[in-house]
Protein backbone atom coordinates (compact mmCIF):
# COMPACT_ATOMS: atom_id res chain seq x y z
CA UNK A 1 0.00 0.00 0.00
CA UNK A 2 0.94 3.47 -0.83
CA UNK A 3 1.55 6.10 2.21
CA UNK A 4 1.50 9.30 0.09
CA UNK A 5 -1.40 12.07 0.03
CA UNK A 6 -1.46 13.36 -3.85
CA UNK A 7 -2.43 16.87 -1.55
CA UNK A 8 0.38 16.75 0.62
CA UNK A 9 2.67 15.82 -3.09
CA UNK A 10 1.19 18.49 -4.88
CA UNK A 11 2.00 21.31 -1.24
CA UNK A 12 5.84 20.09 -1.66
CA UNK A 13 5.94 19.61 -5.17
CA UNK A 14 4.12 22.22 -6.82
CA UNK A 15 6.30 23.24 -9.49
CA UNK A 16 6.89 19.59 -10.70
CA UNK A 17 3.79 18.02 -11.09
CA UNK A 18 0.63 17.69 -13.06
CA UNK A 19 -2.75 17.78 -11.75
CA UNK A 20 -5.34 15.85 -13.70
CA UNK A 21 -8.92 17.99 -13.86
CA UNK A 22 -10.57 14.65 -15.02
CA UNK A 23 -13.11 13.51 -12.32
CA UNK A 24 -12.11 10.17 -11.66
CA UNK A 25 -13.92 7.97 -9.12
CA UNK A 26 -12.34 5.20 -6.62
CA UNK A 27 -13.70 1.30 -7.75
CA UNK A 28 -10.49 -0.58 -6.08
CA UNK A 29 -9.76 -1.54 -3.02
CA UNK A 30 -6.90 -0.01 -3.17
CA UNK A 31 -7.75 4.12 -2.17
CA UNK A 32 -4.32 4.90 -3.06
CA UNK A 33 -1.68 3.43 -5.60
CA UNK A 34 1.33 4.78 -7.58
CA UNK A 35 3.66 3.63 -10.40
CA UNK A 36 5.58 3.57 -13.61
CA UNK A 37 2.72 4.47 -16.21
CA UNK A 38 2.33 1.77 -19.08
CA UNK A 39 -0.15 3.39 -22.03
CA UNK A 40 -3.16 1.76 -23.70
CA UNK A 41 -5.32 4.05 -25.74
CA UNK A 42 -8.88 2.47 -27.27
CA UNK A 43 -12.11 3.34 -27.82
CA UNK A 44 -15.12 0.73 -26.31
CA UNK A 45 -12.23 -2.18 -26.92
CA UNK A 46 -10.98 -4.55 -23.82
CA UNK A 47 -8.91 -6.25 -26.24
CA UNK A 48 -4.99 -4.25 -25.70
CA UNK A 49 -6.23 -3.75 -22.32
CA UNK A 50 -6.34 -7.49 -21.64
CA UNK A 51 -3.08 -7.97 -23.56
CA UNK A 52 -1.23 -5.65 -21.09
CA UNK A 53 -2.35 -6.79 -18.10
CA UNK A 54 -1.38 -10.57 -19.21
CA UNK A 55 1.87 -9.04 -19.11
CA UNK A 56 4.13 -8.46 -15.72
CA UNK A 57 3.16 -5.56 -14.60
CA UNK A 58 6.58 -4.71 -12.11
CA UNK A 59 4.07 -2.59 -10.10
CA UNK A 60 2.84 -0.41 -12.88
CA UNK A 61 0.31 1.71 -13.43
CA UNK A 62 -2.03 0.80 -16.48
CA UNK A 63 -3.42 4.19 -17.89
CA UNK A 64 -6.59 3.71 -20.63
CA UNK A 65 -7.53 6.29 -22.65
CA UNK A 66 -10.94 5.03 -23.34
CA UNK A 67 -11.93 8.52 -24.97
CA UNK A 68 -13.89 9.03 -22.00
CA UNK A 69 -17.03 6.49 -23.25
CA UNK A 70 -19.36 5.34 -20.55
CA UNK A 71 -21.15 3.30 -23.11
CA UNK A 72 -19.09 0.42 -22.20
CA UNK A 73 -16.91 -0.78 -19.31
CA UNK A 74 -13.08 -1.37 -20.45
CA UNK A 75 -12.35 -3.67 -17.13
CA UNK A 76 -14.10 -5.55 -14.91
CA UNK A 77 -13.24 -8.02 -12.33
CA UNK A 78 -11.62 -10.92 -14.11
CA UNK A 79 -9.67 -8.59 -15.72
CA UNK A 80 -8.58 -6.73 -12.56
CA UNK A 81 -8.10 -10.56 -11.09
CA UNK A 82 -5.55 -10.96 -14.10
CA UNK A 83 -3.62 -7.22 -13.20
CA UNK A 84 -3.08 -8.83 -9.65
CA UNK A 85 -2.15 -12.02 -10.45
CA UNK A 86 0.65 -10.06 -12.67
CA UNK A 87 1.59 -7.60 -10.49
CA UNK A 88 0.05 -3.86 -11.39
CA UNK A 89 -0.64 -1.39 -8.57
CA UNK A 90 -3.62 -0.31 -10.73
CA UNK A 91 -5.59 0.67 -13.32
CA UNK A 92 -6.74 4.31 -14.19
CA UNK A 93 -9.01 4.54 -17.19
CA UNK A 94 -10.49 7.41 -18.71
CA UNK A 95 -13.97 5.55 -19.25
CA UNK A 96 -15.94 3.02 -17.70
CA UNK A 97 -15.85 -0.16 -15.21
CA UNK A 98 -17.76 -2.88 -14.31
CA UNK A 99 -18.14 -5.56 -11.53
CA UNK A 100 -17.63 -2.51 -9.09
CA UNK A 101 -18.77 -4.61 -5.76
CA UNK A 102 -15.95 -7.64 -7.08
CA UNK A 103 -13.50 -4.62 -7.69
CA UNK A 104 -13.87 -3.25 -4.54
CA UNK A 105 -12.38 -5.98 -2.63
CA UNK A 106 -9.60 -6.70 -4.98
CA UNK A 107 -6.24 -5.34 -3.81
CA UNK A 108 -5.51 -2.94 -6.66
CA UNK A 109 -5.93 0.42 -7.63
CA UNK A 110 -9.00 1.11 -10.03
CA UNK A 111 -10.07 4.58 -11.06
CA UNK A 112 -12.64 5.26 -13.86
CA UNK A 113 -14.81 8.05 -14.62
CA UNK A 114 -17.77 5.78 -13.96
CA UNK A 115 -19.69 2.40 -14.39
CA UNK A 116 -21.63 0.27 -16.65
CA UNK A 117 -22.67 -3.40 -17.17
CA UNK A 118 -21.84 -4.06 -20.83
CA UNK A 119 -18.42 -5.07 -21.98
CA UNK A 120 -16.40 -3.64 -24.80
CA UNK A 121 -15.40 -5.68 -28.18
CA UNK A 122 -12.18 -7.66 -27.59
CA UNK A 123 -11.33 -6.90 -31.38
CA UNK A 124 -7.91 -4.82 -30.36
CA UNK A 125 -7.98 -1.98 -31.60
CA UNK A 126 -5.85 0.94 -30.68
CA UNK A 127 -2.44 1.93 -29.76
CA UNK A 128 -0.26 0.32 -26.62
CA UNK A 129 2.59 2.45 -25.43
CA UNK A 130 1.41 6.27 -26.99
CA UNK A 131 1.33 9.55 -25.03
CA UNK A 132 -1.81 11.25 -24.82
CA UNK A 133 -3.55 14.03 -22.68
CA UNK A 134 -6.44 13.41 -20.42
CA UNK A 135 -7.58 16.16 -17.91
CA UNK A 136 -4.48 18.36 -19.10
CA UNK A 137 -2.18 15.91 -18.28
CA UNK A 138 0.33 14.36 -20.55
CA UNK A 139 0.23 10.46 -19.69
CA UNK A 140 3.27 8.85 -20.97
CA UNK A 141 4.97 5.55 -20.48
CA UNK A 142 7.65 6.25 -17.70
CA UNK A 143 5.99 9.01 -15.96
CA UNK A 144 4.82 8.66 -12.68
CA UNK A 145 1.69 8.82 -11.52
CA UNK A 146 0.09 8.84 -7.67
CA UNK A 147 -3.95 8.48 -7.65
CA UNK A 148 -5.50 8.63 -4.33
CA UNK A 149 -8.93 9.81 -2.83
CA UNK A 150 -8.02 13.73 -3.77
CA UNK A 151 -7.18 12.71 -7.27
CA UNK A 152 -4.62 11.97 -9.99
CA UNK A 153 -1.07 13.63 -10.55
CA UNK A 154 1.46 12.86 -12.93
CA UNK A 155 5.60 13.92 -12.79
CA UNK A 156 8.82 12.93 -14.92
CA UNK A 157 10.43 11.73 -12.05
CA UNK A 158 9.89 9.63 -8.52
CA UNK A 159 8.52 11.50 -6.08
CA UNK A 160 7.88 9.59 -3.39
CA UNK A 161 8.46 5.39 -2.16
CA UNK A 162 6.44 3.77 -4.92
Amino acid sequence: MSDFKTADLCDEFADELEVCLAQFRIFGGRRSFSGEIQTVSTFEDVGLVRQCLEQPGQGRVLVVDGGGSTRVALLGDRLSAKAIENGWAGVLVFGAVRDTEALATLDLGVMALGVVPARGSFSGTGVIGASFQVGGVEFAPGRLVYCDTDGVVVSSRRLHAL
